[in-house]
């Protein structure tokens, strides 16, 4: 039992009373991987007394102050990390790709997403997604128009912050507006429990996550390599030469831009190779569908060998329906897409059903990180991890 302290003063002695206050309820955090980061419990804390505070990996965690927490265990019961669901099937599967040319090249694979946006924006809905914010960090907004859909664009490799987006989207829900929220699985899984129940105007999109990699780093690269007040646009899938060999561009306002292919971009590969991402993502709680979104969206890799005539060298996307919700309001969005086998897809996609492993010197690069240049850390890590492997095979 736990208690908390009280402090009485009058003119001669202090006197302390305590309290038997239980916290057995309150969400408790022991182990990093218990915790996504989702802000499920920041936004349904009734005393509003659960903050987040980034630790020294640039990650946020809930810090709950117990002289405000009333043990009414509502953080616990919305959090997707201590709430969680059985694997699943989709239920379809589709290979689709967007009829504009232009929006599938601005896309990250086949532009699945706008399609189902656009039909949403045209029925007097609100799409919430990730953008960034002014200094270019990721955070989770929303337009109601279909110009400010090409701000929630294309993936971006860092967590997003999700702020107050599920009060809001709430908020609308409650207003009848057509509510289309597209997150990581553990964000639509925190945003579902958060909202305590179903909602026919809600319509929610995951999409096939490789895990996410620290804000913290992702500033640090980004400072070392421009000034952000110079910075017009950035793009983590660049299609300039091709959907499969993307590229990582940062366009400036004035000076040339920079443009690095995957293999030669920093950060990347630091990225790719699983060097920073959250500790969850290791052990990811919400692969095999088990965030209970109606729609996940992914590349579809491997598309060339499994269905080479529906391949398309400006991206396809991979477009799964995992709910009677979802298959209900599907026909009604007329998108237009082939239905596929889900093993055909699973088979150059294994991150539909399993995490990425734990990079073995993951701990070493956050040691090292304020010692060495980002760039050339990452170069190093990637080094010894490989002289590693060649030891422990022999």
């Amino acid at each position: 039992m736990e208690y908390s302290r009280y402090k009485i003063t009058n003119t001669k002695k202090r006197i302390y009373i305590f309290s038997t206050k239980s916290f057995k309820r309150m969400l408790q955090i022991t182990n990093k991987q218990d915790c996504c980061g989702c802000y499920a419990c920041v936004q349904r804390c009734p005393k509003q007394c659960i903050r987040m505070e980034s630790d020294e990996e640039g990650f946020e965690y809930p810090i709950i102050d117990k002289e405000q927490c009333i043990n009414c265990g509502l953080c616990n019961k919305v959090c997707p990390q201590t709430n969680t669901s059985y694997s699943k099937q989709p239920i379809n599967i589709y290979a689709i790709k967007h009829p504009d040319q232009e929006i599938q090249l601005q896309s990250s694979s086949g532009g699945a997403f706008s399609l189902i946006a656009e039909w949403v924006i045209q029925k007097g809905g609100v799409v919430f997604g990730a953008i960034f914010d002014d200094n270019w960090n990721v955070i989770h907004g929303y337009t109601e128009s279909i110009s400010g859909l090409e701000k929630l664009r294309m993936s971006k490799y860092v967590q997003s912050k999700i702020g107050l987006s599920f009060i809001h989207t709430e908020n609308f829900l409650k207003k009848g507006k057509i509510v289309m929220f597209v997150g990581t699985p553990c964000q639509i899984h925190g945003l579902k429990l958060f909202l305590r129940k179903d909602y026919e105007n809600l319509i929610t999109v995951d999409f096939v996550c490789h895990g996410v990699p620290s804000p913290k780093i992702w500033k640090i690269y980004l400072n070392k390599t421009a000034k952000t007040n110079d910075i017009k646009q950035i793009s983590f899938r660049n299609k300039k030469l091709g959907w499969e060999n993307f590229s990582f561009v940062l366009q400036y306002k004035k000076q040339k831009s920079l443009s690095e292919t995957l293999r030669k971009n920093p950060y990347l590969r630091g990225f790719i190779h699983d060097i920073y991402l959250r500790p969850c993502c290791y052990v990811c709680k919400n692969k095999s569908f088990k965030s209970g979104s109606d729609f996940t969206l992914a590349d579809f890799w491997g598309i060339k060998n499994t269905y080479p005539n529906l391949y398309d060298k400006n991206g396809i996307s991979c477009l799964t329906i995992n709910t009677i919700h979802g298959m209900e309001i599907f026909p009604n969005m007329n998108i237009q897409g082939t239905q596929v086998n889900y093993n055909k897809a699973l088979q150059y996609n294994p991150s539909f059903e399993h995490s990425v492993k734990m990079h073995h010197f993951r701990k070493l690069f956050f040691k090292l990180i304020h010692y060495i240049p980002f760039n050339q850390l990452v170069i190093t890590i990637q080094i010894i991890n490989k002289l590693y492997k060649l030891i422990i095979r022999k």
